[in-house]
């Protein structure tokens, strides 16, 4: 296995790791959401807020976490013969699914990338071309320049009102990061078919 894959397998692994565990704390954070929701609805009046922000951490938990759980193979998986199967075939089913997984994220993505340029204010056809001239625009001409690009930000229809485009934000990173790993995973799998350990 050439030391670009070997390299790329190894960095996606550490940063997705790190990524993972430091998720792994949002756990503690939606609780103290929870709990503060359960306790002001029974002893003060009900906070707006609380509701919204569980969902909020929800996402983050689940769309940052999910490359950790990728990568550690504790996703769902329906065993009915795979447990009987040679490592070989084993790594043939992995290879197969893995790409298919991969299919459906770069749809996601594209998806979720077109709705944040919503959120941001762009309606045209070309949202990441959109994000690009954002970026650029912010590298070259500053912060004030880049937030004339942006139209009206899209928020929620709560009577709390929080802005949606972290929340989508934070999806495409979610996303983006699972693509990754997976890309690693393919990768990780092919060296297993040829006898190789990663």
């Amino acid at each position: 296995m050439p030391k670009a894959i070997l390299g790329y397998i190894h960095g996606v692994d550490a940063m997705n790791r790190f990524i993972g565990r430091i998720t792994m704390y949002l756990i503690f954070a939606l609780i103290g959401v929870l709990l503060w929701s359960s306790v002001s609805k029974t002893f003060f009046n009900p906070s707006l807020w609380t509701l919204e922000m569980a969902q909020f951490v929800m996402v983050a938990y689940y769309v940052l976490g999910g490359p950790y759980s990728i990568q550690m193979g504790s996703n769902v998986r329906m065993d009915l013969f795979y447990g009987d199967w040679s490592p070989r075939t084993k790594a043939w089913m992995d290879g197969i699914t893995v790409l298919f997984l991969m299919f459906y994220l770069g749809v996601l993505l594209y998806g979720a990338v077109g709705s944040t340029a919503y959120s941001l204010g762009y309606f045209g056809t070309e949202p990441f071309s959109y994000f690009w001239e954002l970026l650029v625009t912010f590298v070259t001409q500053g912060p004030d320049a880049a937030g004339e690009m942006l139209g009206f930000l899209e928020r929620s229809r709560s009577a709390w009102r929080p802005y949606i485009w972290p929340v989508k934000a934070l999806l495409c990173l979610g996303v983006f990061l699972m693509l990754l790993q997976c890309l690693a995973e393919f990768f990780r799998d092919i060296a297993r078919l040829r006898g190789v350990e990663v």
